[in-house]
């Protein structure tokens, strides 16, 4: 049966991963054809597959201690996947009504997918799901492999965005990412292991940012500023890669801030939050958001933690 042998490509394996991401240049920027450099984490996302009886749909979420945090069964019908279990909370509820849509769409893709079996799906988190390192993007990477559809194709049918994430939860290296017109994004690896690195680290803010509004307030830009942006924000980025010296990196990434408060209106991480810190920061993604990338040594951690900030990594820590 011709069915048989596509099953089989579904279900021969059965186990997948991507890693978790980081936007260290170009972020908003990226979203018009900026060359941005993003590094892969150590931290990522499985996901197990197996099979199920016929138009069942079993979902399990676990996080990174081990706990179950999301859990329904579907049944499909049509298009549709509808949930059999009432949920308690608000937030349980949107996380329920995104997977409805990913899996419908990913069936709009790849129509064969669920037509002969259900599937019993299990996701678990290597990092908190709080530390904005892509537990939506290692997932949607993850899927998309299972069911051998593209990527940035079940992107767009989702979450929307760039897809630089997508990339690096399949890279082991650290990455240049720029969008095209009509064609995958172009993604090329580099060398991004600097020899000041121990003077890196990233802080994390406890502060979940949505980034509608900074994205709403950059789309209001003119579109001749825009190519003056990216020039600039491009320059950097290939500064940043040759850079041989703390300082000249410390230069580099101030510039960087400067230029997207400049786009933005809105303050550096630096003026909100420390504007006494010694040295330099930089925002990294949505601004105000999750992560801050840092320069210093064990003395400027020592500031982050004094004002409450408990989770720092060093860059080997975090950076694949």
């Amino acid at each position: 049966m011709p069915w048989l042998k596509l099953f089989k490509v579904y279900v021969m394996k059965t186990n997948f991963y991507s890693h978790g991401k980081l936007l260290l240049t170009a972020e908003y920027l990226v979203l018009d054809g900026a060359k941005a450099l993003a590094v892969p984490t150590k931290k990522g996302q499985f996901l197990k597959v197996d099979e199920a009886g016929k138009n069942q749909i079993f979902w399990k979420s676990v996080d990174c201690h081990g706990n179950t945090w999301f859990e329904q069964e579907y049944e499909m019908r049509a298009h549709q996947f509808l949930p059999k279990n009432r949920l308690p909370s608000q937030q349980e509820n949107l996380v329920d009504k995104s997977l409805q849509n990913i899996l419908s769409k990913l069936k709009a893709l790849q129509p064969e997918l669920f037509q002969h079996t259900g599937f019993s799906f299990t996701t678990e988190l290597e990092f908190p799901k709080d530390w904005g390192l892509g537990s939506s993007s290692t997932l949607i990477n993850n899927l998309a492999t299972w069911a051998n559809v593209s990527p940035y194709e079940l992107l767009v049918e989702t979450f929307g965005g760039s897809g630089y994430d997508l990339a690096c939860a399949k890279h082991a290296h650290p990455i240049l990412f720029q969008l095209q017109k009509e064609t995958n994004p172009m993604v090329e690896e580099v060398e991004f292991s600097p020899n000041f690195q121990e003077e890196l680290f990233f802080v994390h803010l406890n502060q979940k940012q949505n980034s509608r509004e900074g994205i709403l307030h950059y789309r209001k830009q003119d579109l001749a500023k825009k190519k003056d942006w990216i020039q600039e924000a491009d320059k950097i980025t290939t500064e940043i890669l040759k850079a041989e010296s703390i300082s000249t990196f410390e230069n580099l990434i101030e510039r960087h801030e400067t230029l997207l408060t400049r786009i933005l209106g809105m303050p550096t991480v630096k003026q909100r939050l420390f504007s006494d810190y010694t040295r330099s920061l930089k925002s990294l993604g949505a601004w105000g958001g999750d992560f801050i990338l840092a320069t210093g040594n064990e003395a400027e951690k020592t500031y982050f933690k004094e004002k409450g900030y408990a989770t720092i990594l060093g860059f080997s820590e975090m950076v694949l």
